[in-house]
């Protein structure tokens, strides 16, 4: 599937009423029921149900102006729910303070990236499949404490885990430093330490790649399915980007997050989710703003996270540069 199919695909859907349209099931192209999962046998109901819930997911990946382009052109957006594409087309043009050619020119812009979104979550959500390890365990409840005003940042983990099946006596996690890939060179012990508070015995310790390194946690007994384990962990490492992401391998309940900034505080604090790890550093990649309290700490929480996508914060600090993330 092309991108570049699809892109001509959501500028027909766009058009007339866009997703409110009564004979959606002719309008909606082959690429494009193939990316949001439909089949001949849905009715308009369930493809418009589908369409909308992919269309809104895949805009939270594109920067504010061409998410509200996009999801005006297909009356989506709450304050663009005119019957008629022009209509819509002008309340875009008087959001923007633009004219109505900018405005269109604005939703095809929009309407190509988000093509290129869904093909590359399309692509990466079947690699992240072929891949991923067998479903064993997966975590209920992730807590992490960030404190980024340590001489050096260390990240507390508190992970409660399920078995899925029985005799889990070994977890697989692992830890990001995107900042070896730019020094050409592998993690070693001095640039992440981890220590094990309880719930396990470190065992094994390899680099998945020049920036990932993978570990190996022997449980105490082995869990027979269902059974509930806690583990507490600490990594310390130096942040160089400034996010930390968690972008789990297994399914994750509950991601509860807390991040303690030193001084001066980021002049920007932004929550991301369910977004391409690539992405995390990419200030295209927009979220909701945070504002730290007056301790310097910001509180965010996720929850059902995806294996394969980003979860966490950015922060925009001059001169700053690295960042963790969680498996």
């Amino acid at each position: 599937m092309s991108a570049v199919d699809l892109a001509g695909e959501l500028k027909v859907l766009r058009r007339g009423r866009g997703l409110a349209a009564p004979q959606l099931a002719e309008r909606a192209g082959p690429a494009l029921r193939a990316v949001c999962g439909t089949t001949e046998d849905d009715e308009n109901a369930e493809i418009r149900r589908r369409l909308t819930d992919c269309l809104s997911e895949w805009t939270r990946s594109l920067p504010d102006d061409l998410q509200t382009a996009v999801l005006a052109a297909f009356g989506l957006h709450p304050e663009a729910g005119n019957p008629f594409y022009q209509d819509r087309v002008r309340w875009l043009a008087k959001y923007l303070q633009r004219d109505d050619r900018t405005a269109r020119r604005r939703i095809d812009e929009g309407m190509d990236r988000l093509a290129e979104v869904a093909v590359a979550s399309t692509n990466e959500s079947d690699e992240a499949e072929k891949s991923r390890p067998s479903r064993r365990w997966h975590t209920e409840e992730l807590r992490v404490a960030l404190a980024l005003d340590q001489p050096i940042p260390e990240a507390f983990e508190f992970r409660r885990i399920v078995a899925d099946a029985d005799d889990i006596s070994e977890l697989d996690l692992a830890l990001t430093l995107t900042d070896s890939v730019y020094r050409g060179e592998a993690i070693g012990t001095d640039d992440l330490r981890v220590d094990v508070f309880h719930g396990g015995r470190l065992a094994g310790r390899a680099m998945e790649s020049t920036d990932r390194v993978g570990l190996a946690l022997r449980l105490p007994q082995p869990l027979r399915r269902h059974g509930k384990h806690e583990i507490a962990l600490r990594f310390r490492a130096e942040i160089r980007h400034p996010h930390f992401v968690c972008v789990p391998r297994h399914p994750v309940d509950l991601f509860d997050l807390h991040v303690r900034f030193a001084s001066p505080i980021p002049a920007e604090v932004v929550q991301l989710e369910r977004v391409f790890q690539d992405d995390a550093s990419d200030e295209a990649a927009r979220g909701f703003v945070l504002t730290p309290d007056a301790t310097g700490e910001v509180h965010v929480q996720f929850r059902n996270l995806a294996p394969g996508f980003a979860y966490g914060v950015r922060w925009r600090v001059p001169d700053l540069g690295s960042h963790g993330s969680a498996n």
